[in-house]
C-alpha cells in the first residue's frame, strides 16, 4: 500500500477551509453556534489554520444525546468548530480512503448508499443457494484505538495529519482505548476504512464470489453451504484476532428463508419491510401527522420529513400496509 503523502499543506489552505465550512453548515444555518461562527468567519478559518500549523487543535467536549432509531444509540455531536475542521481534514483525504474501499462496500460513500447496497443484495439473492449474514456487536464502541491508529498509519506518512487524527481518536473512549463517537464525520470515515481490511481478506483469501458490506452489516453468498459456514468461522476468527471485533451469532440460510438486511426482508422475487420497519414507520408518521397539525410544523417541514419515510417503504411490496396506516392516521386526526 502506498502512503499518501503532502496532504497536510492542502489541508491548511484557507479555500479548503472556506468550502468546509460551508459543508459544515449545511442544514444548520440557523443554529445559533453557526450564525455566532459565521459572524466572524474570516477570524475563525485563520483561527484553524492556526491551530492545525501547531497542532493545537481541540477535541472532544461533545454534546451528548441519544436517539431511538431504529435503536438506542448515544449521539457525540461536537462543537461547530469541530465539524469545521473534520471537513477540512475529509475533503482533502477523502481520496486516499476511498482507494481502500472495494467495488461491494456501501455505507458513506458517494455513488452507493443503501439502495445500491439492497439492489446489489438481491440480484446476489437470485443467483446463489445461500447467504450468511454477519454483523459486528456494538460496531463502533469496539472500534479499537490501537488497531486503527496503525491502519492510518499504513495509510498516511505525514506526521501533522497522524497527530490531528489521533488527537481525534483520543478524544472519545468507552472502554480502555476503544470506540469512536457517532456522530463525527471523521468517526464515519474511521469505521468503514475499519473493516476494508476484512474486506479484502474475504475477497482474497476467502475467495468469496458474492459479498456486500454496509458499515458492520456483512453478508456473503455462495451456492455450498459448508463453504459459507467454513467462512463464518474464520471470519470470526479473524476479525477476533486482527480488529478485535467480535460478531453477533451469524445468521446461515437459504434465500427462501428471507435475508434482513437495511430495514427489508429479501427474498429472491419480493422485498418486505421487517417488523421492526413497520412499527417505526407507524410511529414516525402519527408523529410528523400530529406535528403538522398542531402547528409545530409547516407543510414544507412536514412534507420534507415525511418524504423519506414513504420512499424508504416504496423500495417493499408495501403499498396496502402504507395505504392502511394512512387512512388509520387520517381518520384518528379527523
Amino acid at each position: 500500500m502506498k502512503r499518501q503523502g503532502r496532504l497536510f499543506e492542502k489541508i491548511l489552505d484557507l479555500n479548503n477551509l472556506y468550502e468546509a465550512f460551508y459543508k459544515a453548515q449545511k442544514g444548520k444555518v440557523f443554529d445559533q453556534e453557526v450564525i455566532a461562527y459565521r459572524q466572524r468567519l474570516h477570524e475563525n478559518l485563520q483561527l484553524l489554520q492556526q491551530q492545525l500549523r501547531s497542532g493545537a487543535i481541540e477535541t472532544g467536549h461533545y454534546h451528548y444525546f441519544t436517539v431511538y432509531d431504529p435503536k438506542k444509540r448515544l449521539i457525540c455531536a461536537a462543537p461547530f468548530s469541530q465539524r469545521v475542521l473534520h471537513h477540512a481534514l475529509m475533503n482533502v483525504c477523502h481520496d486516499a480512503f476511498e482507494k481502500q474501499q472495494i467495488e461491494n462496500s456501501f455505507a458513506s460513500r458517494i455513488g452507493k448508499g443503501t439502495y445500491a447496497a439492497l439492489d446489489t443484495a438481491r440480484a446476489y439473492h437470485r443467483h446463489y443457494g445461500w447467504f450468511l449474514k454477519l454483523d459486528v456487536r456494538k460496531y463502533f464502541e469496539s472500534i479499537d484505538h490501537v488497531v486503527l491508529k496503525a491502519q492510518l498509519h499504513r495509510l498516511f506518512s505525514q506526521k501533522h495529519l497522524l497527530v490531528m487524527f489521533e488527537k481525534i481518536i483520543d478524544s472519545y473512549t468507552t472502554t480502555a482505548q476503544k470506540s469512536v463517537p457517532i456522530g463525527n464525520l471523521t468517526s464515519q470515515y474511521f469505521a468503514n476504512h475499519y473493516l476494508s481490511r476484512a474486506d479484502h481478506w474475504i475477497k482474497e483469501e476467502l475467495c468469496i464470489p458474492a459479498y456486500v458490506r454496509y458499515m458492520d452489516d456483512m453478508v456473503l453468498w455462495h451456492n455450498d453451504r459448508d463453504i459459507l459456514l467454513e467462512a463464518g468461522g474464520r471470519l470470526q476468527e479473524f476479525a477476533a484476532t486482527e480488529l478485535k471485533l467480535l460478531f453477533k451469532p451469524f445468521c446461515l440460510n437459504s434465500p427462501d428463508k428471507g435475508l434482513p438486511f437495511l430495514g427489508y426482508l429479501l427474498f429472491p422475487c419480493r422485498v418486505r419491510m421487517t417488523q421492526q420497519s413497520k412499527k417505526r414507520f407507524i410511529r414516525k408518521s402519527v408523529l410528523y401527522a400530529d406535528y403538522l397539525q398542531t402547528g409545530r410544523w409547516s407543510q414544507q417541514e412536514y412534507a420534507n420529513h415525511v418524504m423519506p419515510l414513504v420512499a424508504f417503504t416504496e423500495y417493499a411490496d408495501a403499498v396496502e400496509f402504507r395505504k392502511n396506516v394512512y387512512n388509520s392516521v387520517m381518520d384518528e386526526k379527523e
